[in-house]
């Protein structure tokens, strides 16, 4: 039996682009005369023109054919292949190439084919423009190396965001975009504040939650993030919308949700993260006592209230986590955890209030500059990220915080100078129980991730733990 093979031609398609202070621009023509989508804009494009032309060669005859540049093969660069079908049903395979050195002034050299050839800045092109060619480019801005956009009967030929059917296909990296996500999380966020130029992907390596700065047409600076799960858009939606509004300055606002995609849309607050950041040693002090005040401001936004039942360290967890952080334990480490959850339950209970859940250094932002010893500006610290965000104890917010000053008595001294009062023994007990219950957790979570780092910060927070807390903790949280 006969069957018949799969054929369908091949183009290449041109990417002329220079840089400006406006943004990139791309070099595109509007198609005119007898031609397939006359009066669209498209890229300057052409078939091969038979088995004996590679698709470089082709590249480059067909830019000079149609715009009159002159390129050289060893200045031609693979963008993006998109695997394209009609909406008349036709196939096609699309190899789109990014030149930024070429020899002549662009014109329009086929008049016949062409009646307008325009510099258009990337992030803001024109309409209107075929699909294909609009889907291809956009699969170029996110960084792609294979795209699909298989249209259906019925489809429009000129690109249209509700019809849009750009797929892009992860790399060997299993990502498909570094760049930018989705079509739908894209149009979710320029209707929240318009156009976008400029997407720049900020994901903590760690976490399964997306995040990218983006940049708007008009100026503006906002950030996208798409949560990994319901719970943690759940959790930080509400903490923007409620309590993380009385922190005025020193934390983001909330601009937009989308539930079913998972996203919300975020003003940019000042600073850069204080993990990595090396500070003077007085401007850490100032830092950390702004760092005390941010925590009890977060702590008073609602007046606390009694601790449901049940609400104890999370110990019900330990057996599960010690199981997966058993091989990288040291000795005596397991012991010293079980002796510390049996501890645990005569503690008494400490009142609710509201945390923000992930309170470490690489979620607290700071203006302070590391190499002006002698500033006197004013010390400015806001808060990100509250996906992580519920009521709790408020030792819960000092658990990840308490690394930081680790071996640094000045500076959980300035922290507790901001925060206006010290810490209660059954505190205090808390805190070292949550600190170890967290320490398993992360080194068990690193060892299933492949996460060394992780590892190694969980296994010395224990050692410290060890060493600092040595005689067992009585009923009320003092050490006997």
């Amino acid at each position: 039996m006969s069957v018949e093979r799969h054929t369908e031609e091949v183009d290449v398609h041109l990417i002329l682009r220079r840089d400006t202070a406006q943004g990139p621009e791309v070099l595109l023509s509007r198609r005119a005369g007898q031609v397939y989508a006359a009066g669209l804009w498209h890229l300057p494009s052409g078939r091969l023109d038979g088995p004996h032309e590679d698709v470089v060669t082709a590249l480059v005859r067909e830019a000079r054919e149609e715009t009159s540049v002159v390129i050289e093969p060893a200045d031609v660069r693979a963008a993006v292949f998109v695997h394209h079908r009609s909406p008349g049903g036709s196939s096609r395979t699309g190899l789109f190439f990014a030149v930024r050195r070429w020899q002549g002034d662009a014109r329009i050299a086929e008049p016949h084919l062409c009646d307008a050839m325009e510099w258009t800045l990337l992030d803001d092109l024109p309409t209107p423009m075929v699909a294909y060619c609009r889907a291809s480019l956009d699969a170029y801005q996110a960084g792609a190396r294979l795209a699909i956009h298989f249209q259906m009967p019925g489809d429009p030929i000129a690109y249209d965001p509700d019809a849009d059917r750009l797929h892009l296909v992860p790399d060997v990296t299993g990502q498909a975009s570094t760049a930018r996500p989705d079509a739908a999380v894209v149009k979710f966020a320029e209707q929240a504040v318009g156009r976008i130029t400029q997407w720049t992907d900020t994901s903590w390596a760690r976490e399964e939650s997306r995040v990218w700065r983006v940049h708007g047409v008009q100026g503006g600076t906002w950030y996208v993030k798409v949560h990994q799960n319901e719970r943690f858009h759940g959790r930080e939606v509400r903490g923007l919308r409620t309590w993380a509004r009385e922190l005025g300055a020193s934390a983001p606002r909330l601009v937009a949700a989308d539930e079913t995609l998972r996203a919300v849309v975020l003003t940019a607050v000042p600073g850069r993260p204080l993990h990595g950041t090396v500070l003077a040693p007085e401007r850490e002090r100032e830092v950390f006592q702004r760092i005390g005040a941010l925590a009890r401001h977060i702590h008073q936004t609602s007046p606390p209230r009694p601790a449901p039942a049940d609400s104890g360290p999370a110990v019900a967890k330990a057996d599960r986590h010690l199981a997966g952080a058993r091989s990288h334990l040291r000795p005596g480490d397991e012991e010293f955890v079980r002796e510390l959850v049996r501890q645990s339950e005569a503690l008494p209970p400490l009142e609710w209030v509201e945390t923000h859940g992930d309170f470490q250094l690489r979620n607290v932002l700071t203006t302070s500059d590391a190499s002006a010893e002698t500033d006197d500006r004013e010390v400015f610290v806001a808060v990100i990220d509250f996906e992580r965000s519920e009521p709790g104890p408020a030792v819960r917010d000092l658990v990840r915080l308490s690394d930081a000053w680790a071996g640094r008595d000045d500076l959980f001294e300035a922290f507790l100078a901001g925060y206006g009062r010290t810490l209660t023994s059954a505190e205090q007990a808390r805190l070292v129980v949550d600190a170890a219950l967290d320490s398993v957790s992360g080194i068990a979570y690193g060892a299933a991730h492949g996460d060394p780092e992780l590892v190694e910060r969980g296994r010395r927070t224990l050692a410290r733990l060890r060493a600092e807390h040595r005689a067992a903790l009585s009923p009320t949280g003092d050490a006997t």
